[in-house]
């Protein structure tokens, strides 16, 4: 089968859209044509290099992650089954979860879908079943594809492992959204940072994810929802999806909460910056007061081991800082119950689509990301 793609061959370069071709699916695969993707900072990650691992090393792992074919915020319906599938048939339709879930491994089977096993080959670039390639080049050579899905191509083949089968009147376009920004956001704040009613907390970084942390903050009932933002644009949409203040920066955003608090500060702090960096970690813990609790979620270069934290505030004060893949969300249960919520007219899901674009104005869009023109762009595919 031909179709076509958005390649990146490696570190600093743009996106090449070519056409390509696919197998056919093995066992436990499916074939999908998807509607369009999210512009996603993850696979920026990739471009800059944040997520890339040394060429000899990733050798020596076994990996291949150049060329890869990017996306993992996708959605589509399926239209070929491989053998043994047992949950999907030709004409279901379907949200990508960037994190594969088996149901199976202890991860799974407590309820922690978003650290399942199948997790680890995430970066590998290949199939699930055999790590090899369904996704080639003209010449034969094989291509990877993120986060085991590859969304910027019209079509792709996953294991049924990545996919969450949904109701078919619910649009796909805005389906997509919750493979990964809005469920890490929303999750990031309902779950990992379990916001209570009446809590003061916030946001750093309003982007595709922070904004789904402000608005899951809002939802659960946050007496104060202050968003840290340098773009005056993302504060201004911030106020839309529940934001009660919206700042340029962290200084302020402590000044703001040791007012509203009565210098008790805040109860909870959600790091959703596009880049990751040891350096956010102190003025976090410091916007939070006693017991309070922060959430790192924005991905940092693989290579940073360095942070820097009062180690003196975080015994005394007894303060938590904690990690979040996917909002520490199961994709199975959670996918189908955000995409409720949107039907119902509880999540906002329409307004978070700034921009959209054909598959090859791709470098245009993650400019305008870049640019803090976008809360999230989409490119759309017309089949």
């Amino acid at each position: 089968m031909k179709t076509r793609a958005a390649i990146l061959d490696g570190v600093g370069q743009e996106w090449k859209v070519e056409e390509i071709n696919l197998d056919a699916p093995k066992a436990g695969e499916v074939v999908l044509e998807l509607v369009g993707s999210g512009l996603c900072h993850s696979d920026e990650h990739m471009v800059t290099g944040d997520m890339a691992l040394d060429p000899t090393v990733a050798a020596e792992m076994g990996l291949v992650q150049f060329p890869i074919i990017g996306g993992h915020e996708g959605a589509g319906k399926v239209v070929e089954v491989g053998p043994g599938v047992t949950t999907l048939e030709v004409g279901d339709h379907v949200v990508l979860g960037f994190i594969p879930s088996c149901g199976r491994c202890p991860s799974c089977a407590s309820g922690k879908q978003n650290l399942c096993d199948l997790g680890a080959v995430l970066l590998a670039g290949m199939q699930i079943s055999d790590m090899t390639s369904r996704h080639h080049r003209h010449d034969g050579s094989d291509l990877g594809i993120m986060c085991c899905i590859g969304t910027f191509g019209e079509h792709t083949v996953v294991n049924e492992a990545s996919c969450i089968k949904i109701e078919k009147d619910i649009p796909l376009d805005k389906a997509a959204l919750v493979g990964c920004g809005v469920t890490t956001g929303w999750g990031s704040a309902t779950y990992a940072a379990d916001v209570k009613a009446g809590e003061t907390v916030v946001i750093m970084g309003c982007g595709g994810v922070g904004m789904n942390a402000v608005q899951g903050a809002a939802m659960a009932g946050a007496a104060h929802v202050i968003a840290v933002d340098p773009v005056e644009f993302k504060r201004e949409q911030a106020q839309v999806f529940g934001a009660t203040h919206a700042v340029a920066s962290i200084e302020e955003a402590t000044a703001l909460v040791g007012e509203l608090t009565w210098g008790a500060m805040a109860e909870k702090c959600i790091i959703t910056v596009g880049e990751g960096d040891g350096s956010l970690i102190a003025p976090a813990m410091g916007v939070i007061g006693k017991g309070g609790r922060v959430v790192h979620t924005s991905v940092a270069n693989i290579m940073d081991t360095e942070v820097t934290m009062s180690l003196f505030d975080l015994t005394l004060m007894q303060k938590e800082l904690v990690g979040s893949i996917f909002g520490s969300a199961n994709p199975r249960r959670d996918i189908p119950r955000l995409l409720r919520m949107y039907q119902n007219g509880t999540l906002k899901l329409d307004e978070l689509i700034t921009n959209t674009y054909d598959l090859t104005d791709i470098n245009v869009g993650y400019q305008a990301m870049r640019d803090g023109e976008n809360i999230r762009g989409m490119v759309m595919y017309n089949h």
